[in-house]
């Protein structure tokens, strides 16, 4: 979702030519933009130390966002999550060996754990609960130390949560628009806690202009900077597929510990590169429907 949107940042700026480095196997290349400046490069997490060789010319910004189980049972393997660091250890190298001049690796709010912070920033407590999120902070600190070795730009931004198309179907905001859209009721909880959410072509912008603006190594948040109670965000989802449809909020219990509550701290990204959201969530989410209704996003509503 996030590097689709980043290719499309891309090309709106005039950028030459965008190497996308793909699965072998990769089934979503519909997914890319039709443009002649996308030049597809299919290559497996673990064969990145051929990407000098497949590309075989010199490079600007290499943008990290692949990454092995990240689906509902990212959990289940922690070698699996632990494998995911040497593989981006792996493309900083194959980011020198291009000549880049920064790598931009795409961290995740998972690192920072069950924090209730007003607002997150990148010097906020880290204290991951999941493999997941584990694994992205070892490989993001690494990829950080390894790049004042390697005398290259390293730049790691944490996503907060991020929706819009070729979002994975088993996220909140995608299946609870599907359901609404077959008029099934979703089953929330109350939605009283407080969320983050950003339109994936803002996020698209950001990383672009991460790696035209910032001035060198850092942490960004990557978020809208707004948070407000679940509620709003589910009943602007279901307004606009269908008013009059029943939500389902309170059908889940919290756990015991409490909610989550995320809001990102985009200061400092603002402050570094320019950027700022353009696209607040009732517009965005009225695009995603279109998109939905119109056939996109992988599983069609019936």
């Amino acid at each position: 979702m996030i590097g689709v949107a980043l290719i499309e940042a891309a090309l709106e700026r005039g950028c030459d030519l965008i190497y996308a480095v793909v699965r072998r196997d990769c089934q979503k290349l519909f997914r890319l933009p039709a443009d002649g400046r996308v030049k597809v490069i299919p290559c497996d997490l673990d064969q990145y130390e051929k990407l000098p060789e497949l590309i075989g010319e010199p490079c600007d910004v290499f943008y990290h966002f692949a990454w092995n189980g990240t689906g509902a049972a990212r959990d289940n393997s922690i070698c699996g999550q632990a494998e995911n660091i040497l593989y981006s250890l792996n493309a900083l190298h194959a980011a020198k060996g291009l000549g880049c001049r920064m790598f931009v690796g795409s961290g995740s709010q998972a690192e920072y754990g069950k924090t209730r912070l007003e607002k997150i920033d990148q010097a906020s407590p880290i204290a991951p609960f999941s493999a997941y999120g584990v694994a992205k902070y070892a490989a993001g600190r690494l990829a950080r130390m390894e790049a004042d070795k390697l005398e290259i730009a390293c730049v790691w931004a944490r996503v907060f949560s991020v929706y819009g198309k070729y979002d994975k179907d088993t996220s909140m905001v995608a299946s609870a628009i599907k359901k609404f859209l077959n008029h099934e009721v979703p089953d929330f909880t109350a939605g009283t806690h407080k969320w983050d959410y950003l339109y994936s072509a803002d996020a698209g912008r950001a990383f672009y202009m991460i790696g035209e603006n910032a001035p060198g190594s850092a942490v960004y948040c990557v978020g809208s900077g707004e948070a407000r109670p679940l509620a709003e965000f589910i009943t602007e989802m279901r307004d606009a597929v269908d008013p009059t449809l029943e939500i389902g909020l309170g059908r889940i219990p919290y756990p015991q510990d409490g909610p989550l509550e995320i809001c990102a701290d985009i200061s400092t990204l603002r402050a570094d590169t320019g950027w700022s959201p353009h696209v607040d969530f009732e517009q965005g989410i009225k695009e995603y429907v279109k998109f939905l209704t119109m056939g996109g996003g992988g599983t069609p509503c019936k």
